[in-house]
């Protein structure tokens, strides 16, 4: 083999990939990456969650003190045969 064949792009892929694998050292701050990225995923989930939960209960309010509003405002009907 030349060595143009080692500099190849899918060759150096290869041996980096297998110098990876290989030392402890890498493979444990790839596993420490890994740890904290998930971590900052199921924050970040929880966080768009809990923004979700605060603009559906501001929108039960908002709904609920309109209802209130237009209920005060207009008069009630009265039913049928019941003196006012």
């Amino acid at each position: 083999m030349a060595l143009d064949d080692y500099l190849e792009p899918k060759v150096v892929l290869a041996v980096a990939v297998t110098a990876a694998v290989a030392s402890p050292p890498v493979r444990k701050m790839l596993r420490r990456g890994a740890v904290y990225g998930l971590a900052a995923l199921l924050r970040l989930g929880d966080t768009v969650a809990a923004a979700a939960r605060g603009v559906v209960q501001q929108a039960q309010e908002v709904n609920a003190s309109a209802d209130g509003a237009a209920a005060s405002s207009s008069p009630r009907a009265q039913p049928v045969g019941e003196p006012a």
